[in-house]
């Protein structure tokens, strides 16, 4: 897929060609599914926390005798059927975290980089240099691009980063941090020439099927000494 590359002021200066190995993959939409289910819970805080019988201030005290009222006996007001009492299966902090594999994740991301290539919602601009923090800057090239949302990535930039905090339809990320529900989350992606370069290199798989960034795991658990069993026995 070709695609003109602009600037930030929306006027063309040269042409790319898309990887189709990236950004012409089958949209899986299943996987995009899972992919987002996994980023949502692992951005869960997990600090809900109720209060159980023993942890609600009071009733320590047995609020009746045993016998002769004519009432069931009860041994606290703070028992979970009382108003005011404790919960029995209430939440406690927990860490909702999990992860997929490597080439799971990678897959997705091509998945959703296709998708967008399909609407034609992906602009390449031939950079992002503000020379300062500047959001009326970030927002003419957002007005230019003509839709409600748009997710700018490129390589570490800490002057944009900072001038699109301040827009509520704008979102900046480095290359390295593109992720499934972010792309998702916005209309357009807009990736710098440098960032399209490092994307295309890093999910591109290979001969084996494996993407640089599976390779590199598989190295490094190759590159791992064996455990070795002393020799010894009973004499």
């Amino acid at each position: 897929m070709k695609l003109e590359i602009k600037n930030l002021d929306g006027k063309k200066v040269g042409d790319v060609t898309l990887d189709d190995a990236v950004f012409g993959a089958e949209v899986n939409e299943h996987l995009l599914w899972e992919v987002v289910k996994m980023q949502r819970a692992n951005r869960r805080a997990g600090t809900h926390s109720t209060l159980r019988r023993d942890e609600v201030r009071g009733g320590g005290k047995k609020p009746f005798k045993q016998k002769g009222t004519g009432n069931a006996r009860q041994g606290s007001i703070r028992a979970p059927h009382y108003v005011g009492g404790g919960s029995v299966f209430g939440p406690k902090p927990r860490d909702y975290s999990y992860s997929m594999p490597k080439k799971a994740v990678a897959s997705a991301l091509r998945s959703v980089l296709s998708l967008r290539a399909k609407e034609s919602k992906i602009v390449v601009v031939d950079g992002l240099k503000l020379g300062g923090i500047k959001t009326k800057k970030v927002a003419d090239a957002f007005s230019k691009l003509g839709t409600k949302s748009a997710l700018f990535v490129d390589a570490r930039n800490a002057d944009f980063e900072k001038s699109a905090r301040n827009h509520a339809h704008v979102k900046f990320l480095a290359s390295e941090g593109l992720n499934v529900y972010d792309v998702l989350d916005h209309e357009t992606l807009v990736l710098s020439s440098g960032a399209l370069s490092e994307i295309e290199k890093r999910l591109k798989p290979h001969s084996d099927g494996k993407s640089i960034a599976a390779k590199k795991t598989a190295t490094k658990a190759a590159a791992k000494p064996k455990a070795t069993k002393k020799a010894g026995g009973a004499a």
